[in-house]
């Protein structure tokens, strides 16, 4: 961890709410006059499109069917570790970009599915920030937490999450709800040992619980709006917040827990920036 070269991660897996996050770590960051290094986690997949479905086919081959973009077997732990190590003793580090689309990488010269060259960022920067899966991840010797000073996980209840992903895979991917459940099946035992325990080494919770029945996640026809949720906020210290004066800020909101505050859910980005941007202004004035 660093105070002079401070590293902000927020980890979740995709269609979580972390969209909602990095928008409020946008405002916060226009606002305070911060100049971040972006950071995003699919960079530090070890395959790229083609070679991780050759890679999974393999392994099909073989009996694995736990081989997924959340295990340890398709990522660069160790390089998420080195990119926040480095960052904080020496404010810059190595980044590429792992191209989603292939207007993204007309600039690069790149296609869909594909990496830039890793470069040297950050010398110019005021702190980094990283975005995607394993923000927070351990394995073995690997520990990337440790090199954070502010954690952030945004996770749904998972029934919740199971529905964003088969609407999302169906509408912007063309995926059957069928191949979206045998990704869930696939990715279930990396889920579980690699994902799951970093919201216990998080600083702060945001997690959007839906007020609907949401107990066949297969079959549900549209997901939960937010003004169908409430949204729980757990703080591993109190040091990250005044309830008192969120509780006045945020109508309908209330403690659950002595660490816990429930907001309604139309209220997520806007608690967030409450919440967040003392936090960077503290980071950047130490």
């Amino acid at each position: 961890m660093s105070k002079k070269h401070p590293v902000i991660a927020i980890t979740g897996s995709s269609g979580a709410g972390t969209s909602t996050v990095k928008n409020a770590f946008n405002h916060i960051f226009e606002r305070v006059g911060a100049k971040p290094v972006v950071i995003e986690g699919d960079s530090f997949h070890k395959y790229d499109r083609k070679q991780m479905a050759a890679a999974m086919e393999k392994k099909n081959k073989i009996g694995n069917k736990h081989f997924s973009h959340f295990g340890p077997e398709a990522n660069h732990f160790d390089l998420i570790e080195k990119t926040f190590k480095d960052y904080g003793e020496n404010g810059y580090c190595k980044r590429r970009y792992y191209i989603h689309t292939d207007e993204e990488g007309i600039p690069f010269g790149r296609g869909a599915g594909e990496f830039t060259e890793w470069k040297e960022v950050g010398r110019e920067s005021d702190l980094l920030f990283y975005e995607g899966l394993h923000g927070g991840v351990k394995d073995g010797p690997i520990d990337a937490a440790k090199f954070v000073d502010l954690l952030i996980g945004v996770v749904p209840v998972v029934n919740l999450e199971w529905i964003q992903k088969i609407h999302r895979d169906k509408e912007h991917r063309g995926y059957s709800a069928e191949a979206t459940v045998d990704t869930i099946h696939r990715r279930m035992w990396d889920y579980i040992n690699y994902l799951t325990p970093q919201f216990s080494r998080t600083h702060i919770n945001f997690q959007r619980v839906p007020t609907v029945d949401t107990s066949n996640p297969f079959i549900a026809r549209d997901i939960p709006t937010q003004d169908e949720s409430f949204v729980v906020v757990r703080f591993q210290d109190h040091k990250y917040c005044d309830f008192v004066y969120l509780q006045d800020m945020v109508a309908g909101s209330f403690m659950s827990r002595p660490n816990t505050l429930v907001v309604p859910g139309g209220k997520m980005g806007f608690v967030m920036e409450l919440i967040l941007r003392e936090q960077i202004e503290k980071m950047l004035d130490q």
